[in-house]
């Protein structure tokens, strides 16, 4: 299989994936708090990718480490709590729909930071995604009221988080391997995630059976959702583009409905119309 075809394959893989972690977060708030959620997410994905990538640190240039530690922080840490947070008060279809703005993020990132240029179709995808939002945010806030949708702006900051990433991967990461950069992002990240945990009430409430069932969610999107998951997506960017990887948010959403349909989500005509216009203005975004 050469790359071209290889770059499909692992954008599907990770729609498949990423699609189900908006439902495994779900479940898991029955019996976690957000920030007990987020601290477990990560602490399995460091246990697996040390367990299986250790050695790749020794491959990690000492002046690559700084990129390292900011691409943990945008690409795993900021997020993790942030969507944790954010689908206490807003269903997990909404937020995979929200999740969708990254292609639109990293391409603004790209051109103001990144010094990638603009066109016009592509101003008109950021315009037309954030229009899209809009709608989708305040229809749902009009017909779910018990629902708190400023939290919505939690999402579309973890959104930006990831688009932060994504290019500084591409742009200072590229020679190493994915694994090394997984690996290094998930060790980093350890000593201040066990630190939340403990500070969380976790320990205290670990013997409950609710707790205990939550833990099996989180453990599988902790492994799989982050660890393997990240593995493939910087392999994607490396063969691929920034903007190219990031549209795995085009089919994240569908696979988060459908996921969402089965545990009694229902998205109103509104906001069906919404997640149209986002997807229309992200695939505008990414146009050559």
């Amino acid at each position: 299989m050469n790359a071209r075809q290889l770059k499909w394959v692992y954008l599907m893989i990770l729609a498949l994936i990423w699609g189900s972690s908006f439902i495994l977060i779900k479940k898991g708030l029955i019996g976690l708090s957000a920030l007990q959620l987020g601290s477990l997410r990560i602490l399995f994905a460091a246990i697996f990718l040390l367990l299986i990538g250790f050695r790749s640190l020794m491959k990690i240039p000492k002046q690559k480490w700084k990129y390292i530690a900011l691409t943990s922080m945008f690409g795993t840490f900021i997020p993790a709590y942030l969507f944790a947070i954010a689908e206490t008060e807003i269903d997990s279809s909404i937020t995979a729909i929200l999740n969708s703005l990254t292609p639109l993020n990293t391409l603004i990132l790209g051109a103001i930071v990144f010094g990638i240029n603009f066109k016009r179709s592509q101003v008109w995808g950021v315009f037309i995604g954030l229009v899209g939002s809009m709608l989708l945010v305040f229809n749902g806030a009009i017909n779910h009221p018990e629902q708190n949708y400023y939290y919505a702006v939690l999402v579309i900051i973890a959104s930006v988080c990831y688009a932060v990433n994504v290019n500084l991967l591409k742009k200072y990461l590229s020679d190493l391997s994915p694994l090394s950069i997984t690996t290094g992002n998930f060790a980093f990240l350890l000593l201040p995630t066990l630190l939340i945990l403990s500070f969380s009430g976790f320990f205290e409430v670990i013997h409950i059976a609710k707790v205990q069932h939550s833990i099996l969610f989180i453990m599988i999107l902790g492994v799989v959702g982050t660890g393997i998951a990240n593995i493939l997506f910087f392999k994607l960017i490396q063969m691929s583009s920034p903007v190219f990887a990031t549209s795995v948010t085009y089919l994240i959403p569908i696979v988060a409905f459908f996921w969402g349909l089965l545990d009694n989500e229902m998205l109103t005509p509104v906001q069906f119309f919404g997640a149209f216009i986002i997807l229309i203005g992200v695939y505008l975004s990414a146009k050559k």
